[in-house]
């Protein structure tokens, strides 16, 4: 198979080049070259997306992963009859509280047409996700989508997820974030990579989130200190404390990530995986996940880690003991 990756250079392009070249097809990575190297044995071709698609050839699938409609539009146009694979966010959903959601039963957000600077309107992300769904559904002969939640892994960009094997791995106290009951999922890069190439292969149609199972929060720490062997201990701090402390959800230096404030975003992490399993998903054991993207944090010096250090979590954890005791005297 002759297969044409738009990106390929960073996190999930590149590990969707990385696996259909593992698998002996013909890879192309289209990209400016600068956001790093393509996978060894892919070519690099470099193109400036602002502008139209020079004649690359022709390829039995496309994989893209853009968010400026544009630069779909121009895409789709050049390469109308391959089999497409577009990827693009659970953030095309205009309902975040409702759990267990699938593609047929989650509104959308209005699209955004026109391309937007997300430096300026970051809220603009999903629904311009949703203007290139519908070029790519429309206008390409054969079309998958894939609208995944976290992606985590090694080669991660963000830090949001890797803060909890460097944490875990320290062991000790280790501060757990709501209620254990919360449901979080996350999905591998690895495995939405290789449900891309997949796809790509069986020119499989539809609209599919690409998300892991559904874990209560406490049996997914578990399965993370699991994999990288921790000695620690949970101590589980409610979401009214975090807050009044003023730490932030979800990702950034004075947050704790994977937590979401809630019931405002019980549906955003908590997916309904089946129809995705059904559609040729398969997903690795997160302990497998949390051990690999330790190996590479320790062989990556500069890897970002997002989420609060160890000092402002010892500051918590011992606020949250004497608000507690304080608390036990009262009664």
């Amino acid at each position: 198979m002759r297969l044409l990756v738009l990106g390929g250079t960073v996190n999930l392009s590149r590990a969707v080049a990385a696996e259909g070249v593992r698998r002996g097809h013909e890879v192309t990575c289209a990209a400016r070259g600068t956001s790093g190297a393509v996978p060894e044995g892919a070519e690099l071709i470099e193109v400036d997306r602002t502008r139209p698609l020079p004649d690359l050839g022709r390829y039995d699938a496309v994989v893209d992963v853009a968010r400026q409609p544009s630069w779909v539009r121009s895409a789709v146009a050049a390469y109308p009859d391959s089999h497409w694979v577009f990827v693009s966010t659970v953030n095309v959903y205009a309902d975040d509280a409702t759990p267990h959601g699938t593609p047929a039963t989650l509104p959308l957000v209005e699209a955004i047409e026109e391309d937007v600077d997300l430096a300026e309107r970051p809220e603009a992300y999903g629904p311009m996700k949703v203007a290139c769904e519908r070029i790519v559904l429309d206008g390409a002969t054969s079309a998958m989508v894939i609208r995944p939640g976290l992606i985590v892994g090694p080669g991660d960009p963000t830090g949001r997820f890797s803060y909890w094997p460097r944490r875990l791995a320290a062991g000790g106290e280790v501060l757990a974030p709501g209620d254990p009951g919360d449901l979080m999922q996350v999905a591998d890069v690895r495995d939405l990579a290789a449900w891309a190439v997949t796809a790509s292969e069986q020119r499989t149609i539809g609209v599919y989130d690409g998300v892991g199972e559904p874990l209560p929060m406490a049996d997914l720490l578990t399965q993370c200190a699991d994999g990288v062997a921790a000695e620690c201990s949970f101590t589980w701090v409610d979401q009214a404390f975090l807050q009044e402390q003023q730490v932030e959800p979800w990702m950034g230096p004075d947050a704790i990530p994977l937590w979401l404030p809630r019931p405002e975003y019980d549906g955003l992490p908590a997916h309904d995986v089946r129809p995705s399993l059904d559609a040729g998903l398969t997903i690795r054991p997160l302990a497998d996940t949390t051990a690999d993207t330790l190996a590479w944090l320790e062989a990556t010096p500069d890897a970002p880690v997002s989420g609060i250090s160890l000092d402002r979590e010892r500051e918590l954890l011992a606020a949250w003991q004497i608000g507690r005791a304080s608390c036990r005297e009262r009664v």
